[in-house]
């Protein structure tokens, strides 16, 4: 797609088509990653403004709020490895203060040796164990009890746990916006084209001031402002909340569409970065949001990937409390994370995953820690994980006090299993078999005598 449209043989409208291509590349980066192009546009532009600006997405480090995940459990930048955003979209209005549900939960990965990125979109009703803490909830929940409980990084740290939990696969940063951040992007671009396939009509939207409103959007080709965008992208009542992930990736598609297709004036930016700051925060750092503004210039439109958790993998049911929630199928969505954000391959061949019987078995390993050592079970999770082993979880154990780390094996996986115990240390008299249905083949309950790798 040519995103300089307006080319001159002049040497001033070359630099301007530059310039335009820059902020094009970067607004493109804003699908990818809810917006955080915007600080090194900003850093790059007006530099001059960082010292007085209120961007808590822009910090020069890690912010003192942000709990940082472990640096070893962190992409390698330098080496191209795959980087997973965790974008949350919070249902908080704007008189509202406190803890609050995730409206929206979409994985964003970005893989740099391929100049790929590819989105999965996770239905908030989606039923889900919320780990460290053992209960099982809605997965919009995670980040509420988050910062309700006061958890180290508050909800998106819990709610990126959560996500990592359910896919199998590492979450290494967040990008949280609200619905005032979403509505300013969408007029800062003038408004996004939609083709509506169907009528969508509501008359139990929430409105701000805890009362309803009707929606009505006819079906066909729609010119939307920021408002109607938003109201498009989280209507509910009369179809799914599949239905409604869906349309979220079509406004985004939208908003990614328009962006490329005109030119931004520079001098507007710094009134616009101001205002998105107030509505939106990361734990990624300066240098790191500069690393993906550049890779921003490299990804084509055609090497995007996009998939939901859906009704293929999921089943409706209520649960004693009368809530209605989706019950996912674990290997459906392991098997759709791995199509999304797979390893990376030369020459096809996996370099990460060793080619052996671990591969043919594709064993699913829970970890839990049944020490008081905190974190325990996440970082052996990681190990494992960088070892080959395919890790469907990690959470604490029934108790604290097991002396010795046990491995429980549910399925019959002949070579996993002998290959853990060797690689754990686990003493035969250790070693359980057990005939039921626990989402895992082998469960790990990590003892005292258990050393971090």
């Amino acid at each position: 797609m040519n995103l300089t449209r307006h080319r001159t043989s002049s040497a001033l409208d070359a630099t301007r088509a530059q310039r335009t291509q820059l902020v094009l590349m970067i607004l493109f980066l804003l699908l990818l990653a809810g917006g955080i192009y915007c600080g090194y546009l900003f850093y790059t532009t007006v530099r001059d403004l960082v010292a007085h600006s209120r961007f808590a997405f822009l910090p020069s480090s890690p912010n003192a709020n942000v709990v940082r995940a472990n640096v070893e459990d962190l992409p390698n930048w330098e080496k191209n490895e795959r980087i997973n955003i965790l974008l949350l979209g919070i249902d908080r209005r704007a008189i509202e203060q406190g803890p609050c549900r995730t409206d929206t939960m979409i994985v964003v990965s970005v893989d740099p040796a391929a100049k790929s990125a590819s989105m999965l979109s996770i239905p908030r009703d989606l039923w889900v164990l919320i780990p460290d803490y053992n209960v099982h909830n809605r997965i919009n929940a995670a980040h509420l009890l988050g910062d309700a409980q006061d958890y180290p990084g508050g909800g998106p740290a819990l709610a990126k746990k959560t996500v990592q939990y359910l896919l199998g696969v590492p979450i290494h940063y967040y990008v949280r916006i609200n619905f005032a951040g979403f509505e300013q992007i969408v007029d800062m671009l003038g408004g996004i084209t939609i083709n509506v396939e169907e009528r969508i009509y509501d008359d139990q939207f929430p409105d701000e001031n805890y009362g309803y409103m009707t929606v009505d959007i006819p079906a066909g080709i729609q010119k939307m402002d920021g408002k109607t965008a938003l109201q498009y992208a989280r209507v509910r009542h009369g179809s799914s909340d599949l239905a409604r992930a869906r349309r979220q990736q079509q406004v985004i598609a939208a908003i990614m569409d328009k962006a490329l297709s005109m030119d931004i004036p520079l001098a507007n930016l710094s009134k616009v970065l101001r205002t998105l700051g107030d509505s939106m925060d990361t734990d990624l750092t300066l240098s790191e949001i500069e690393a993906l503004a550049r890779l921003a210039r490299e990804i084509r439109r055609e090497s995007l990937r996009a998939g939901v958790i859906d009704e293929t993998m999921t089943r409706g049911t209520k649960t004693p409390e009368g809530w209605d929630v989706l019950i996912g199928d674990p290997e459906k969505i392991s098997q759709l994370a791995k199509e999304l954000f797979p390893e990376p391959e030369q020459n096809g061949v996996n370099m990460e995953k060793p080619v052996d019987m671990l591969i043919e078995e594709a064993a699913k390993i829970e970890v839990q820690n049944g020490t008081m050592t905190k974190g325990l079970a996440e970082t052996t999770a990681n190990y494992l994980r960088k070892q080959g082993y395919q890790i469907v979880g990690f959470s604490n154990a029934d108790r604290y006090d097991y002396a010795q780390t046990v491995i429980i094996s549910y399925a019959d996986k002949p070579q996993t299993l002998a290959s853990l115990i060797e690689l754990l240390g686990v003493a035969p008299e250790n070693v359980r078999h057990e005939k039921v249905d626990v989402g895992a083949d082998i469960r790990v309950i990590l003892g005292a005598d258990y050393r971090v790798r």
